[in-house]
């Protein structure tokens, strides 16, 4: 299977866990769409034929000045301020994607809580663990990896939180 070869999927498989790899051809945007807002997530869940409850997305946020990741269901959006309450700061924005890019070594899409360039903290909402398996980024777009949400926490070495909230209609 051509799905191989990014470190997310080389950490997983050095660590012996269980999971599955998933590739799907993400959406080419053009023409009106070209400027939509990136749903890469729902893209997924839509390609892949899976609830949305079991893709998470990994998101970059700036917390006291210090980059960290957080996992959440791509039907959910990250609340700041819980996040920045998991991890004992005061304020979190959301990273400027060119400095999680070259943080993560991961393009915008494709970010995967593991693997990263450098060591990142990981912040996992809560609710993950309520389920048997999740689905995250492998490492690239149009590529998910499939484990039970504790093998993701301890090979993220992350911490666990109730970070998510469910998404403002607008």
């Amino acid at each position: 299977m051509a799905a191989t070869g990014t470190r997310a999927l080389d950490l997983i498989a050095r660590a012996g866990v269980e999971h599955r790899v998933h590739e799907y051809e993400p959406p080419d945007r053009h023409g009106r769409d070209r400027d939509r807002r990136p749903a890469y997530g729902l893209d997924a869940a839509a390609a892949l034929g899976i609830d949305p409850a079991r893709i998470h997305k990994t998101l970059a946020a700036s917390v006291d000045g210090r980059l960290v990741l957080a996992v959440v269901p791509v039907a959910r959006e990250l609340d700041l301020k819980r996040l920045a309450d998991a991890v004992g700061a005061r304020r979190a924005v959301m990273a400027d994607p060119a400095e999680a890019e070259r943080a993560t070594g991961f393009v915008v899409g494709g970010i995967s809580p593991l693997g990263s360039r450098r060591p990142i903290p990981v912040v996992i909402d809560a609710a993950a663990l309520e389920l048997e398996s999740i689905f995250v980024s492998a490492g690239r777009r149009g590529l998910q990896v499939e484990l039970a949400p504790a093998d993701l926490v301890r090979l993220a070495n992350a911490k666990v939180a109730p970070i998510a909230r469910n998404a403002v209609e607008g």
